[in-house]
């Protein structure tokens, strides 16, 4: 397991040809905390998420600093942000298909990232970590799963595929893009339940977007709403969330099953 990982966004900007996706958003998350990520569609929430892992998409013109417990990711090459991508940082994508080889089974695909982060001292100790990785990430039936190509899987199960291969090398960091989206109520629930022991045991720091409010109120210790690429708000959720104050946020609570109380 990695140590916990303290992430501060200072002034970022990401434009894509005219369009500023996200519009000089600074934010930090602790230890221990997890920030939630609110907005509309197209709000700039995935697009900042993608950013901090060194993904912001093609062509896109990003500026501002990223650092990952001091340590500037935008100043890194990028196999040096592939060996931190999946060791320090798992990220969970909006898309699971985006984070899954459709050619190589689960299991493989697991194997590898334990053999090349290290965490595995073998091939042999990788195999066997599979199973349990896949159970805690909230499948069912972990040995067949592991023999399957992300094609013969529900979207669920590739969800909760995408996740065990996020968490497998014990990332001090976790940003997870609606990682419940495609989960049944049970599932759903072991998932959220593995973010809080994740936040409480071992002090992961957690970046989360999502547009549930029930999932934010759940997991989350700090919310900021974003619109047009920028922060309209920030604060406590349990504040936030009962007693918005910028109208934006208000109207996005308001509009939500669950919203203000």
């Amino acid at each position: 397991m990695n140590p916990p990982e303290h992430l501060e966004v200072r002034d970022v900007t990401v434009t894509h040809g005219t369009v500023r996706a996200v519009d000089g958003v600074s934010l930090t998350v602790r230890p221990g905390e997890a920030l939630v990520l609110l907005g509309e569609s197209g709000s700039g929430k995935s697009t900042l998420a993608r950013t901090v892992v060194g993904l912001p998409g093609r062509g896109a013109r990003v500026s501002g600093r990223v650092l990952l417990s001091g340590t500037d990711l935008r100043t890194l090459g990028e196999r040096a942000l592939s060996d931190i991508r999946g060791r320090r940082i798992g990220y969970v994508p909006q898309d699971p298909d985006a984070g899954l080889d459709p050619l190589r089974r689960v299991g493989a695909q697991l194997t590898e990232v334990l053999q090349r982060h290290r965490v595995a001292g073998h091939r042999a100790e990788a195999r066997r970590a599979v199973p349990g990785l896949l159970d805690a990430a909230g499948v069912t039936d972990p040995d067949r799963v592991a023999r399957c190509h992300p094609h013969e899987l529900s979207g669920g199960l590739r969800q909760r595929a995408a996740l065990a291969l996020a968490l497998a090398c014990g990332p001090g960091l976790l940003i997870a893009d609606e990682p419940t989206t495609a989960l049944d109520a049970v599932v759903r629930a072991h998932v959220l339940d593995l973010f809080a022991r994740l936040l409480t045991e071992r002090g992961v720091a957690l970046l989360l977007v999502t547009h549930d409010i029930g999932v934010a109120r759940r997991v989350g210790h700090r919310a900021a709403v974003l619109r047009d690429g920028r922060i309209v708000e920030t604060g406590p959720v349990a504040k936030l969330l009962s007693a918005p104050e910028h109208p934006h946020a208000a109207a996005l609570v308001a509009a939500q099953p669950g919203g203000p109380r």
